[in-house]
């Protein structure tokens, strides 16, 4: 009898190994939205093209939706279950009365630089100039705003012009079609090698200011929880991956970001590794500034706190577990 019970607890043992995600078992699904071929993005290519979700029992589709505004709406609808995020837009659909939820910190500062035509030498100069930007509800959108107040120039004064993706933006400078714009890596990378005029390299000069965030809803999250925490796990060891594997991280960009120039892909994979959060909150003092930014115009925000967006409980659990004390790989 008691080798009966010896039997049946190994056999159980092994079969609770074999159905851990390490171990296969059946794949959870879910969609994860990328909104740009920017390098601070490319944590998510890393996971899916080594295997990262995979190997956390979730078979991820993924898809490109550009822009927040656009990524939040398809989150709110239930098509798609996790997606990049601006914060400022993440704050301000909460604010509305949005399930909407950052759930992890991928860049807490701005990631930009504002090029423009070379006959401008100052921002100042844009006034009553055409500005691109991807969408209304961007990223891109949400530091031309800030670079455009902190130089004192009023929405007004200019005229932002939509252009669905960063490097069309680009494009519409170098035709003439356009005046400047905020570039993200690699395109800001192309840009300086086109000899625009860098205004201002805002990765440097900006605030801290939740940038980039991994958002989903609180009811998604509510309901698939175990999906939500092997996502967060999975993205976390693709991150460290990324940092610690220049090849892997390389590939990863040239494909998403569409890069053909060598060079250009050794910056993008510098910018990626610099700016990406290793260990990923979302900044505490990130959202301050927005919450701040937003409090003349939303009435909520002038109660609001950093923790009424965020739902740090996974990227929590991996810190106690000691998780990010070392490069996790493959």
């Amino acid at each position: 009898m008691k080798l009966r019970y010896q039997s049946w607890s190994v056999a159980l043992i092994v079969a609770l190994v074999m159905l851990s995600p390490r171990h296969g078992g059946a794949q959870m699904k879910a969609r994860f939205n990328w909104t740009s071929p920017a390098s601070n993005l490319s944590g998510s290519w890393v996971a899916y093209e080594e295997g990262f979700f995979r190997k956390n029992g979730l078979e991820i589709e993924l898809i490109h939706i550009p822009s927040t505004s656009r990524a939040i709406q398809t989150m709110l609808a239930g098509e798609v279950a996790f997606s990049y995020t601006d914060g400022r837009n993440a704050v301000q659909a909460n604010l509305s009365g949005a399930d909407v939820v950052m759930l992890a910190g991928v860049a807490n500062h701005f990631v930009f630089s504002f090029m423009a035509r070379p006959e401008y030498k100052k921002i100042s100069d844009l006034r009553g100039k055409k500005i691109g930007i991807t969408r209304i509800g961007s990223s891109s959108h949400t530091v031309t705003m800030w670079i455009m107040s902190r130089a004192g120039l009023k929405p007004e004064e200019y005229q932002l012009v939509p252009l669905v993706e960063v490097p069309n933006v680009l494009t519409s400078i170098i035709a003439g079609q356009i005046d400047a714009g905020a570039l993200s890596p690699p395109t800001s990378l192309r840009a300086r090698k086109a000899g625009l005029t860098e205004l201002m390299d805002v990765t440097k000069e900006g605030p801290e200011f939740v940038s980039v965030a991994i958002g989903s809803t609180r009811s998604y999250v509510k309901a698939n929880e175990e999906i939500a925490r092997r996502f967060i796990r999975a993205y976390s060891e693709a991150i460290a991956f990324l940092k610690a594997n220049k090849a892997a991280g390389m590939r990863a960009i040239q494909k998403y970001a569409r890069i053909k120039d060598p060079e250009i892909l050794e910056l993008t994979y510098g910018e990626a590794r610099a700016h990406i959060e290793s260990v990923p909150y979302v900044s505490r003092k990130g959202l301050e500034t927005i919450i701040a930014e937003l409090a003349p115009t939303e009435p909520k925000a002038k109660t609001a706190k950093p923790d009424d967006f965020v739902d740090h409980r996974f990227v929590s659990q991996l810190e106690r577990e000691g998780f990010f004390k070392g490069a996790v790989l493959k």
